[in-house]
């Protein structure tokens, strides 16, 4: 019953990402991050139907990633909870790279 259950879901997951990359997302508004030049690269974000965003580098907007409503709010509550944090380099003995000139 529960391999049925997972099945159904890994359906419905699948379903949802199909259906999200099939919009048309010519004509949304990207945004970004206030205070970056336009030459600058930075993160563009634009908020789709359902809670959905899609994202994008300012210097490959050809190169789209597209989430769903509950892929983007995990992402949000990780990265707010500090799981995208990073960690010292072991390999440069634990310094961070900006500070292992000193």
């Amino acid at each position: 019953m529960a391999e049925a259950q997972d099945e159904e879901v890994r359906a419905r997951k699948e379903r949802e990402k199909n259906e999200l990359y099939a919009l048309d997302i010519s004509g949304v508004a990207w945004q970004s991050a206030p205070g970056t030049e336009a030459h600058e690269e930075r993160v563009e974000i634009a908020y789709l139907p359902e809670g959905a965003v899609a994202m994008r580098s300012s210097l490959a907007p050809e190169t789209v990633l597209r989430y769903t409503k509950a892929e983007w709010d995990a992402f949000v509550l990780g990265a707010r909870d500090g799981e995208f944090d990073l960690e010292p380099a072991p390999h440069n003995g634990g310094v961070p790279a900006a500070d292992s000139s000193e």
